[in-house]
């Protein structure tokens, strides 16, 4: 077993749905968990498919709340019905704003991406950087789609999956067998490679 917690990062496109409510439920098992985005702009949906709500990630998830609360009223209660409002009101409870993973400079045992475009871009940043300690860190996707039911149910299975590597005895030479385990588990499968700090 890792001698002190893992140090756990879940990273979606717009740090929103997908990554909050796996940030969500990690940070309630007492997991040591940060969560981030990989866009360049925060997007949500808008009045039409077309025309997404997009946000900066210098604003904050009230900001958000309170621009989509005054939309809501214009648009026949849009906002409530699909759960967005829902969603601001829990990552504000969490966390002040959304974050980029490109932007944090910390060092993390486990990054788990939710869709391989987003792995794609973290195996990318972690590999632009200078090496300065080479300590290893796990990148490990795993494909949720972006609704709420499906957040939740990925959010579960990030869950035990961080639960079954915090248990491991020794996480760099256990973790292959562990994901080909989850693989047949959850009839998923998981991109896995390792990048170093």
């Amino acid at each position: 077993m890792p001698s002190s917690p893992l140090r756990v990062a879940v990273v979606c496109s717009s740090n929103q749905n997908r990554s909050m409510e796996a940030h969500n439920i990690l940070s309630k098992r007492s997991f040591n968990v940060r969560s981030f985005g990989t866009g360049t702009h925060v997007k949500l949906p808008g009045p039409a498919p077309d025309k997404p709500n997009v946000y900066d990630f210098k604003t904050t998830y009230e900001q958000m709340y309170n621009d989509l609360l005054k939309k809501d009223k214009e648009l026949n209660s849009r906002y409530t019905q699909n759960g967005i409002l829902h969603m601001l009101d829990r990552n504000k409870r969490i966390k002040p704003r959304p974050e980029r993973f490109q932007n944090c400079k910390d060092f993390f045992d486990l990054v788990i991406t939710c869709e391989e475009r987003v792995y794609d871009q973290v195996v990318e940043d972690l590999n632009s950087r200078e090496q300065e300690t080479c300590q290893p860190v796990h990148v490990i996707n795993v494909d949720i789609q972006d609704n709420h039911e499906e957040a939740t149910l990925g959010a579960f299975l990030i869950c035990e999956l961080c639960q079954c590597i915090q248990h491991t005895e020794d996480m760099e030479n256990e973790i292959d067998e562990l994901l080909q385990e989850f693989e047949d588990k959850s009839g998923r499968t998981f991109l896995h490679t390792v990048c170093f700090y």
